[in-house]
């Protein structure tokens, strides 16, 4: 498919320009003649590979049983969110993941994708039930073994066994393999003792812990016969039949919090508790009756990372739940601002629509365009996933290809959509403060999504650390010569973007009109090249700066390392960008239909260019593009944002929500029918001739 980055047509606009700013603009396409989405057909590619799934799921929460109730106090919305735990137990929701043998469909993707979908109805909900079965659920299913499966399992998805997800402590949040919780073996009573030596070593934050939790999956250092090794993960029964603490337990609840009140996030710490040696999930690691450790894969490290890394299905999910937890957010967002309006040009000329200033259009249109990358980015990741926990594609490579994927994604979109839903709500005024419009409760419920699951941070020097490993085995086993002569390449490369060359061919062809040859220059090639080079040279920079890293005394390589942590983060980041944009340009060239491909393709530069205008210091610092291009940047992202705006109410309906799911009445319609009102009103006035007289006409009169 042609790149489609100019429009043939310019958008019908009126010739009045208010004292705003803002032109009038038709508030669809229909209305401007333009080309455009097929709505239905974008909606089928937004719901991605489980579009069933998702369709199932939506169906099911327009049932109000599983709304949230605004107003409830913590106690009475905690015991809501466990009675909407059982609501989808009777509706089958929560199985999908689950083996056949067991009652379950062995479809992960279907689950996470339908788990995704919780979001809409009360962001509790979504993460309550993310704890049952995700995660306490899931902990059993993926690190222990039939006998496991067997013993507990069914009670786990039919909620008779509510559990808790044992793994941070207060102290230790991240770094998951310091965790002070410890599991000795007690060979003669063929027992692990779990015990927490000290107050930073209390699990915490943990879902299900303060009340409903009658056990926990609890990550430890496996002790046995005075070798530690490791973390690993234990059943450990929690309360009695009349909900209290067993000898030795106890705990603390977490109360309220910044959001997500409808979870009973609580404190756990153990004293000398005893389980039975079986209640160690073995899957990777085993203890004998003897205290005899045994693992089918060698080195701690790698066991470790592989016990992790069967739990990634979190960060998947929060991925997901994030993007569309943003276009929920600018769907009523932009609805609003197509029926909003403010201002006038004076002289009793009609008011502005939102949507038709210049600015507006700026807030929100690509905050919108960086959504559908997100999601189109989320379904390529939730395919990987699947492939992987189907078997379909489960090597080392893969598995570690995945975990890169959750920790590269599941930042972007999770600061997105706090930024997108502090935006939205900023952009609806007074209106988007009042709860009943959703943002500032689903602003609130996803703050912590930024740290749990992994911090964002510490998420992205995974990632950055897998991009210098990946940059370092293209140069193992080369020679000396094929070495130095990539090193003339560098620094040919150098000195081509660094002395000018690039910017002088530049300059060349933005002679004449610099947004026209911005609009020609900067389509899906170059986008494409100037995100990718971008990747590149930071790995690249970073990488020689820590060369000397391993011939430096240990802290003092640390403290390298250290020194180049915040560029290595940003060039993970910048990974991530790519992989997004990348997935989007996916969707454009597989798109049905010249109208859908036009608008979509420029959905895509919309987000391309704005992802390069955030970044353009470092695109002229290290002469990728040309000051006079770089300057133009920004008024063709205005011109694209203009572009766009007749298609911003197609591109929020492709999102496939009901009223039902939105529940938002400055998105309900109202807010047209109060203007409309009011414009009625002042017409008949102006009708009857009874209109008061403006000040100043009276006094020219």
């Amino acid at each position: 498919m042609a790149d489609a980055a100019v429009r043939p047509n310019k958008p019908a606009t009126a010739a009045r320009t208010p004292a705003g700013g803002a032109t009038p603009a038709p508030n669809s396409a229909a209305e401007a003649s333009e080309p455009r989405i097929d709505v239905e057909g974008v909606t089928d590619m937004l719901l991605g590979t489980w579009a069933d799934t998702r369709r199932e799921a939506r169906e099911m929460l327009k049932d109000p049983a599983f709304w949230r109730v605004d107003g409830l106090g913590m106690d009475e919305h905690r015991e809501r969110v466990l009675r909407q735990l059982h609501l989808l137990v009777e509706n089958g929701a929560v199985h999908r993941a689950f083996p056949v043998e067991y009652g379950g469909e062995a479809d992960n993707g279907a689950n996470i994708a339908g788990f995704e979908e919780l979001v809409v109805a009360d962001p509790s909900l979504q993460i309550k039930s993310g704890v049952q079965w995700g995660l306490f659920g899931s902990a059993v299913l993926q690190l222990g073994t039939k006998e496991h499966h067997d013993k507990w399992l069914p009670g786990i998805m039919n909620l008779d066994i509510p559990g808790a997800f044992a793994m941070t402590e207060t102290g230790h949040g991240s770094d998951v393999a310091a965790i002070g919780t410890t599991a000795t073996y007690d060979p003669e009573a063929q027992e692990f003792v779990i015990h927490t030596p000290f107050r930073g070593a209390w699990k915490d934050y943990l879902g299900n812990a303060a009340l409903h939790g009658i056990a926990a999956t609890v990550f430890a250092q496996l002790i046995t016969n005075g070798v530690n090794h490791g973390v690993h993960c234990f059943y450990v029964p929690l309360r009695d039949e009349n909900g209290d603490f067993l000898p030795g337990i106890g705990g603390e609840d977490d109360g309220l919090k910044g959001g997500l009140n409808g979870i009973d996030n609580g404190r756990l710490h153990f004293d000398q508790v005893r389980i039975p040696r079986t209640n160690l999930l073995n899957r990777y690691g085993d203890v004998a009756p003897d205290g005899t450790y045994s693992s089918p894969i060698a080195t701690p490290g790698r066991r470790f990372f592989t016990m992790l890394g069967t739990l990634v299905q979190g960060r998947v999910s929060l991925d997901g739940a994030a993007a569309w937890a943003s276009a929920l957010g600018l769907h009523i967002a932009i609805t609003y601002a197509t029926q909003r309006r403010q201002f006038d040009s004076g002289g009793g000329s009609e008011e502005v629509v939102l949507l038709d200033y210049g600015r507006h259009q700026r807030r929100l249109l690509p905050r919108l365009a960086t959504t559908y990358a997100q999601i189109f980015a989320h379904d390529e990741f939730l395919q990987k996933f699947d492939a992987v926990f189907s078997g379909a594609a489960d090597s080392d490579a893969d598995r570690e290809d995945l975990e890169t994927l959750a920790a590269a994604l599941k930042p972007l979109s999770t600061w997105h959509a706090l930024d997108t839903l502090q935006e939205a709500r900023e952009a609806c005024g007074g209106n988007g403060f009042m709860f009943e419009n959703r943002l500032v409760g689903l602003r609130a419920d996803l703050d912590i999504y930024a740290t749990f699951e992994g911090d964002n941070n510490v998420l992205l020097q995974l990632v950055g650390k897998r991009l210098l490993s990946d940059y370092a085995k293209q140069f193992k086993g080369k020679d000396a010569r094929a070495l130095a002569a990539y090193a003339v390449g560098q620094t040919a490369g150098k000195v081509f973007h660094g002395a000018g060359l690039r910017q002088l061919g530049q300059a060349v062809g933005d002679l004449g009109q610099v947004a026209r040859s911005v609009e020609r220059g900067l389509r899906a090639d170059q986008q494409h090249q100037l995100l990718t080079e971008r990747v590149e040279q930071m790995v690249a920079d970073v990488a020689a700066r820590l060369r000397p890293a391993p011939k430096l005394p240990p802290a003092e390589a640390a403290e390298l390392f250290n020194q180049n942590q915040s560029e290595l983060i940003e060039a993970a980041r910048a990974h991530g960008e790519l992989l997004q944009w990348e997935a989007f340009t996916d969707a454009v060239n597989r798109a049905d239909g010249e109208g859908t491909r036009q608008v979509l393709t420029w959905l895509r530069d919309l987000f391309g260019l704005s992802l390069i205008e955030k970044h353009l210091a470092w695109h002229l610092i290290n002469g990728r593009l040309s000051a006079q291009r770089a300057s133009a940047v920004s008024a063709y992202i205005d011109r694209l944002c203009a572009r766009l705006r007749p298609h911003a109410l197609d591109l929020v309906e492709a999102f496939g929500y009901a009223p039902e799911h939105v529940r938002a009445p400055i998105a309900s319609g109202a807010e047209k029918q109060r203007q409309d009102e009011a414009r009625e009103y002042y017409a008949r006035l102006q009708a009857s001739g009874e209109a008061p007289v403006p000040e100043k006409a009276a006094r020219r009169a």
